[in-house]
């Protein structure tokens, strides 16, 4: 990358570290506040649920208003509205006001990612420069997912639930201090003549419509890992804080294959890269159960954790490069949509599923869907090979 690329990255990741940053700490507080307050698992889980909710039900609204506007002005609309949610919890610490902030700041989180990954793909020139640009961009929600919850954890303890909702509050300053200094992309203009479309029509291209499944297959891999554990660790009688620590070795490896990435970036191919961890990723489940003890399952799982990191990179690189440079925002607003679906339909589904055949069946069928899909990577191979192409660029 360019040192003016690398610049502009630094300063998007962390204007999405401290948008998320205030959504996942909001995730955890209010959930905790509600089951402290003896409300039941089922209320804290609903109040969970509505994070996911507004990020699948505002994904396209999102996406049209990034493709109109650009960057700055969806990302300070985000921090406004995250603010306002933080804010909220910290004057009406109460279920209802939670639920709106958990709408509203789940809505921002959504906003946020789509605006500074659609400028962040606009900023390259090469497939190289695209993985590692989204490699770089891909530590910025691993990030986040740590400081949230660990930052409200602190002040919760020291201060209490309004104190810390209000400290979460203060940390998008950190996004509205650096967006300014990011030189904004002119809008991509359509093709002269091409009649304007639903961002449902971009499922009729076949290229896109296989990504998306891959997409999904992969998330549905993340998903059934966060549910297997527990649940196997359960049926051993493991501790919790070593379950904590198989999971965390997952979340350590997926952070550190991101670091890697950037510099591996001219030496790997998104159509390689998505198939392996595929296939890695189904053998991996399916051996999952037959780990004998907690160390077996904390080697499964920072392996797990490795090939699953490596997927969203080369995915975000192939999604810029099989869409319309005009039509990324949507592009990013169904990939999105189909993330957060899956993230709130498929623990539902695993679970009705383990009930019936168990953690290992659940783990075993999960496994053979994602090798079965593993093909799907290698007919997209002709499309992953053409620069991003020019674009034209504004003054600030």
């Amino acid at each position: 990358m360019t040192p003016t690329i690398r610049q502009a990255v630094f300063r998007l990741v962390l204007s999405q570290i401290s948008i998320n940053t205030v959504m996942t700490g909001m995730r955890m507080a209010g959930p905790l506040m509600v089951l402290r307050q003896g409300q039941g698992a089922l209320t804290a889980g609903l109040l969970m649920s509505l994070f996911a909710v507004s990020q699948v039900l505002l994904a396209l609204p999102a996406g049209r208003l990034t493709n109109r506007y650009g960057l700055r002005k969806p990302v300070w609309l985000a921090a406004a509205l995250v603010v306002t949610g933080a804010a909220l919890g910290a004057i009406w610490p109460r279920l209802e006001v939670l639920c709106v902030s958990a709408l509203l700041c789940g809505a921002a989180n959504n906003l946020t990612l789509i605006s500074v990954q659609r400028h962040a793909g606009l900023l390259t020139e090469t497939p190289a420069q695209l993985r590692q640009v989204f490699s770089w961009m891909a530590i910025g929600p691993s990030a986040s997912n740590f400081l949230g919850p660990m930052m409200a954890g602190v002040v919760i303890d020291a201060a209490g639930y309004r104190v810390a909702f209000l400290a979460l509050a203060f940390v998008p300053m950190v996004a509205l201090a650096l967006i300014g200094r990011v030189t904004e992309i002119d809008r991509v203009a359509p093709p002269e003549g091409e009649p304007k479309g639903s961002a449902w029509d971009l499922l009729r291209n076949a290229a896109f419509a296989r990504l998306m499944a891959v997409n999904w297959a992969m998330a549905s891999c993340w998903n059934v890992h966060s549910f297997i554990v527990p649940l196997i660790g359960v049926e051993r009688g493991v501790s919790a804080t070593v379950i904590g620590s198989i999971l965390g070795s997952f979340a350590i490896a997926a952070t550190v294959i991101r670091v890697l990435i950037p510099c591996l970036a001219r030496h790997l191919h998104e159509a390689t890269v998505i198939g392996g961890a595929m296939l890695v990723s189904g053998l991996v489940l399916g051996a999952y159960p037959f780990a004998p003890n907690p160390w077996w399952m904390g080697m499964a799982s920072a392996l797990l954790g490795l090939v699953l990191g490596s997927v969203q990179p080369m995915v975000m690189s192939a999604l810029h490069q099989i869409t319309p440079r005009h039509r990324h925002a949507e592009a990013l607003a169904l990939r999105t949509m189909a993330i957060n679906g899956s993230s709130a339909i498929m623990p539902t589904v695993f679970g009705l599923a383990g009930a019936y055949v168990g953690a290992a069946g659940v783990s075993w069928a999960v496994g053979l869907l994602v090798g079965g899909l593993a093909w799907l990577p290698r007919s997209l191979r002709g499309l992953l090979d053409q620069p991003p192409g020019p674009q034209r660029v504004m003054g600030r």
